[in-house]
């Protein structure tokens, strides 16, 4: 049984297949919490291996005629979808704050990045072009950008309604149908666009099921009339979907994890790269739990000590709350097992020699103490031997390391099979350059961090995450040769 639920979620959600809304045909439901309660907030419909058959097949039925209509058109549907979205800005933060345990205040900027996606998105159609060779005597050559087929969108829960529209925009621009995956444990913002797409697009465009990886997951991914996967998630998921995409050789973008190093220079405006270390680790965004965030410190001798007393005043001084209220800066984890995930990394972390500079428990406010919250933690005097400093803990965990030699912070920093984001600090544009050039990652912020421009490339590199994803990477190439004589 439900108990009081929020008037933004249902008490159940059915699965949205071929435009209708169906319970599995097993009749299984998955329990959703309230993180910060550690309460049950609505049940949703668990899709098994028949229901993924069915959701497949409605995706490729619908594709052969989404295909066929006018690009522009399309742009225009999911420019008209954006709209929608964008109209219920605060619903939707609500329902991602309650399901995946973020600051409301953060909530509202995902929101307003998914509706913005879809209508940045929808104008980028015209750039879905061919291209022709030189002409020679009594032949034509030219090459044509053709959609997939269905897309299997698999996205985290970290960031559940920004993700959705996000994967889903490009792909449906291109002419693909879509089945949409949502993270188990926060799928209800998702379903719930489901009710705006079934008021603006063709029955089977867009197919959105839950359920678990080893069932609904695998049936997903290995059904051969999927042709394209596009993941956000981690690097295990990464590495089982890449195998079991192999045996129908699909193409695979990836957006996995990172283990991402800052690097602060001494002559860096240390105030400034304070405020970059703790926005970089999005504390007050996600609880830390973000691919991006910069969670390895390496300071140099000459300000380590300065700066992580700085540091430490700045990151005890984030408020953790319960994220539905406006004050609150920092939220919950996101579901009991990446709680107990992070709380066992923080004894790891202390076991192995590193210092415990602030945080390390659970908040003491007697309102939080059902859900899954954990202090902001800083620990120093870490090693990049450490586990702490080399696994991805994804939670508000920041380790500190300490360097003296330019190469080698740059030899550490690179020493990992992940290679996301980086971010340097300093005033020396050398230095900088330098830096930038020689880190192993897709992505460096120089006196910045956790910001993007909207539509810079999404990439990994390593273990991160092979593919760019891009509009055109939800397109194929065909070349046609023409004779004339």
């Amino acid at each position: 049984m439900i108990a009081m639920v929020p008037d933004v979620v249902q008490e159940h959600y059915q699965m949205f297949i071929g435009g209708h809304w169906v319970d599995g045909q097993e009749r299984r439901n998955i329990v959703v919490e309230n993180p910060a309660t550690a309460e049950p907030l609505s049940q949703v419909a668990s899709a098994e291996v028949k229901d993924v058959l069915d959701a497949v097949a409605s995706a490729k039925e619908a594709q052969k005629s989404w295909s066929r209509i006018d690009p522009q058109e399309r742009a225009r549907l999911v420019a008209k979808l954006g709209g929608m979205v964008e109209n219920r800005i605060e619903d939707f933060a609500r329902m991602d704050t309650l399901n995946a345990g973020h600051p409301i205040r953060a909530m509202r900027q995902d929101a307003k990045m998914a509706a913005e996606g879809l209508k940045r998105t929808a104008v980028m159609w015209e750039t879905i072009k061919g291209e022709s060779f030189p002409p020679s005597e009594g032949r034509v050559d030219f090459v044509l950008r053709e959609p997939y087929g269905v897309v299997a969108a698999i996205t985290p829960f970290n960031h559940p309604i920004h993700f959705a529209c996000k994967k889903m925009g490009p792909a449906l621009i291109a002419g693909n149908a879509v089945v949409l995956k949502p993270a188990s444990a926060t799928p209800v913002s998702t379903l719930e666009l489901g009710r705006l797409v079934e008021k603006v697009l063709p029955p089977g465009v867009v197919n959105i099921i839950v359920g678990g990886g080893a069932s609904a997951g695998v049936a997903l991914v290995k059904h051969p009339d999927v042709r394209r996967i596009t993941l956000t998630g981690g690097v295990s998921t990464g590495r089982q979907i890449m195998a079991l995409a192999s045996e129908t050789l699909k193409y695979c973008t990836f957006e996995l994890g990172g283990k991402n190093p800052m690097i602060v220079y001494p002559d860096a405006d240390m105030h400034k790269a304070v405020k970059g270390a703790v926005d970089g680790m999005n504390f007050t965004a996600t609880a830390g739990q973000s691919c991006e965030s910069t969670s390895r410190l390496f300071l140099h001798e000459d300000i380590y000590e300065e700066f992580t007393k700085e540091l430490v005043e700045e990151v005890s001084r984030i408020k953790v709350g319960l994220p539905i209220r406006e004050e609150t800066q920092m939220g919950a984890l996101s579901h009991r097992n990446q709680y107990e995930k992070v709380l066992r990394y923080i004894e790891q972390g202390k076991a192995e020699g590193a210092r415990l500079l602030t945080g390390g428990d659970r908040p003491r406010d007697p309102d939080l103490e059902k859900g899954y919250f954990v202090e902001p933690t800083v620990f120093d005097q870490v090693t990049n031997n450490m586990i702490v400093a080399r696994e991805e803990i994804f939670g508000p965990v920041l380790s500190v390391l300490r360097w003296r030699d330019e190469n080698t912070v740059l030899e550490q920093a690179n020493d990992t099979f992940y290679g996301l984001t980086a971010s340097i600090w300093t005033n020396n544009i050398t230095n900088a350059l330098t830096a930038a050039k020689r880190i192993d990652t897709a992505y460096v912020w120089i006196n910045s961090s956790s910001k993007r421009y909207p539509s810079s490339p999404k990439a990994g590199h390593k273990q991160s995450g092979p593919g760019l994803e891009d509009l055109l990477s939800f397109t194929q190439v065909k070349n046609i040769d023409i004779n004339l004589s």
